[in-house]
């Protein structure tokens, strides 16, 4: 009973599958595959000014802002225990006059993007998107 369910593996010459002429004894080779629906994260590109898009553009240039006007901690500015923050020295070379490095630019970009995904992710949970 098990042997007739068995069915041998593909076999490739280079990139190109070998068309084997024995029988297919199993059902599930036989049946194509279905698709499940969109599901609850479908991607629509269907322009630039799209809803999705202005939010994340938004997000991430406001972060990206918040950085480097000193709105936001950064590799040149720390926060203390207040959420103050305090100037120091972090050895980082730029040639900004504020001191915004790619390590605060990286960072700040992940930040406002972590941020532009929950607001899509929650809009389009309640509907509004």
């Amino acid at each position: 009973m098990a042997a007739t369910a068995m069915t041998t593996l593909p076999q490739f010459s280079g990139l190109r599958p070998k068309i084997s002429t024995a029988p297919v004894r199993s059902l599930a080779a036989v049946q194509p595959m279905k698709r499940k629906g969109k599901g609850a994260l479908g991607a629509r590109c269907g322009y630039i000014g799209s809803p999705t898009n202005l939010i994340m553009v938004t997000s991430t240039t406001l972060m990206l802002f918040a950085g480097r006007f000193g709105l936001a901690p950064s590799a040149n500015r720390k926060a203390t225990a207040g959420l103050k923050l305090e100037a120091r020295d972090s050895g980082l070379q730029t040639g900004d006059p504020a001191g915004f490095t790619l390590a605060d630019t990286l960072a700040c970009g992940s930040v406002g993007h972590i941020i532009g995904v929950g607001v899509v992710l929650g809009l389009k949970n309640i509907g509004a998107l």
